[in-house]
């Protein structure tokens, strides 16, 4: 007789790219603060060269290690992480966080009492007293400079003491939850985006489903921002304006897309870097080719 295992609960995907001291201290405060429901972990590697994967745990029969021969980039990675796992609820999680007692348990208890959210989010602090702004509402040309002026400082304040869980428009994808039948529904995330706006994205189309998506300012996880992208800042500046302009194309209007290509092409004439094609960063071509797309 061929004996069947019921699938996990909850399965975390965590993305690795160079980022091995994050992946380890991660996996570590998984494994010190376990959920009380049963869970596994998928680790997947974006063609790491710095060991990431073989720190991973052989001995662990609740992570599997998946490793790409290529970097597919945050979507591509997790959505290739989703179709191995088994959950009825999924967490997407950087590998830059640590999670703390009673978390994981935390989170899918707001998900499993609300059935109207397809996902659920926790407030992201640096620090005890540095909190992060992991939420939002509309993302376009003039919305995101009251976000970043606005909004930001505001928030950053009233987060050390908020309690409140709050609808929203979008959720950061640095510890996300969600729902795997809504998140099939929506073919996952959108593999256009390489780094960057994907979580944005994948929330909107959530809400079109008719979900909402709650933001929990309660449950508090450690995120230390840039575990695999400190090191590769201007490659990463570069594909942040790649998926914002895609992503403008995709949900807003011509005349905030049009906005968003003027500034860029005013801040390019400025500050465009010099060609660098031997180190593997975007050149000054590129980036005009970029902003005329």
């Amino acid at each position: 007789m061929i004996r069947t295992i019921d699938p996990p609960f909850l399965s975390i995907i965590l993305v690795s790219y160079n980022a091995r001291e994050h992946l380890e201290a991660c996996l570590r405060s998984l494994h010190e603060n376990p959920a009380s429901i049963s869970t596994e972990i998928i680790v997947v590697d974006n063609a790491s060269t710095d060991g990431s994967r073989e720190s991973v745990p052989k001995d662990r029969s609740d992570i599997r290690l998946i490793a790409s021969r290529e970097n597919l980039g945050f979507a591509g990675a997790n959505n290739l992480g989703f179709r191995a796992s088994r959950g009825k609820f999924i967490l997407f999680l950087n590998t830059d966080t640590l999670i703390g007692k009673g978390t994981l348990d935390r989170l899918c208890s707001m998900l499993h009492d609300h059935s109207d959210a397809g996902a659920v989010g926790p407030a992201l602090f640096r620090s005890e007293a540095s909190p992060q702004v992991s939420f939002g509402n509309r993302v376009d040309f003039f919305a995101q400079w009251r976000q970043k002026y606005l909004w930001n400082p505001y928030y950053a304040r009233r987060l050390k003491t908020a309690r409140r869980p709050r609808k929203v428009g979008w959720l950061s994808g640095a510890c996300l939850m969600v729902r795997r039948e809504v998140f099939s529904s929506i073919d996952g995330f959108d593999e256009h985006f390489f780094l960057y706006f994907e979580d944005i994205d994948l929330c909107y189309r959530i809400r079109r489903t008719g979900f909402r998506l709650l933001f929990f300012p309660e449950i508090r996880i450690m995120h230390k921002g840039s575990g695999s992208t400190a090191s590769q800042a201007r490659f990463c500046r570069f594909h942040y304006r790649k998926s914002q302009l895609y992503f403008y194309r995709k949900h807003n209007s011509s005349f905030s897309l049009w906005l968003l290509r003027a500034y860029l092409r005013f801040q390019l004439k400025l500050t465009a870097p010099e060609s660098e094609e031997d180190s593997g960063t975007p050149t000054r071509r590129e980036w005009f080719q970029m902003v005329k797309k």
